[in-house]
């Protein structure tokens, strides 16, 4: 079992922001403190493509064992491509994981708890385990589509008066994904069908992708707002 943490230099929305420091910590040091008390740090991977990352990350007590190519680390790198090639590295060290988990350095929320919970829903018959929150949008209520004639019409279709009657739709939030190496190495991961969900809360589901997401951050630290695990 290896955690790969993916930290590239490039960031259009808020520069450097996996070292920006948000309430005195770097941003990735969020996902890696969550990361150490699940896992140990030999079996903690941070993959970037940038030495001030590499050097940050180890002055955290974290070795870095490579420098991630730099066409793996454009605005248009797939996230498969970058666990493929940290995989390809950790093989020919002669170790062969049979499950990566992605954790992203955007949550700043999700903790160990939420890691230890997730794994618990894994089994080798799963393609993956995401987290997951429930979704604000609805496809059957409130997301519209544009036909051919111009005219908007639900996304889905569905004979539903209330929102609370419609059905649940869940919204990755991409803290944890649990995956199957054996599954990642016959298809895309967006070609997975056996997947399972962990349901995080709001709060804890924050991800932070551009200046708005950075201050909602902020402001959640600085009020202290505690999450819980389940919505």
């Amino acid at each position: 079992m290896i955690a790969i943490i993916p930290a590239r230099g490039g960031s259009k929305g808020v520069p450097e922001k996996n070292i920006k420091e948000l309430e005195g910590k770097p941003l990735i040091q969020y996902t890696i403190d969550a990361a150490k008390e699940v896992f140990e740090d030999r079996n903690i991977i941070v993959s970037t493509d940038s030495e001030k990352i590499k050097k940050i990350v180890e002055s955290l007590g974290l070795e870095v064992p490579f420098i991630r190519p730099a066409e793996l680390a454009r605005d248009k790198s797939g996230t498969q491509e970058v666990l493929q090639h940290a995989l390809n590295f950790v093989e020919s060290k002669g170790i062969f994981p049979q499950i990566l988990i992605l954790l992203q350095p955007t949550s700043p929320f999700r903790n160990a708890t939420h890691i230890n919970e997730a794994l618990k829903l894994y089994n080798n018959d799963l393609d993956m385990v995401v987290s997951v929150k429930e979704a604000k949008s609805n496809p059957y209520y409130i997301l519209k589509e544009e036909n051919s004639q111009g005219f908007l019409e639900n996304s889905k279709k569905g004979n539903f008066i209330r929102r609370q009657d419609c059905p649940k739709v869940w919204e990755l939030n991409g803290a944890i994904y649990i995956i199957n190496v054996k599954s990642m190495k016959a298809k895309n991961i967006s070609d997975f069908t056996k997947v399972k969900k962990y349901v995080m809360d709001q709060f804890c589901s924050h991800d932070i992708d551009n200046l708005y997401d950075w201050k909602i951050a902020e402001t959640l630290m600085k009020e202290n707002i505690k999450c819980g695990n389940k919505i």
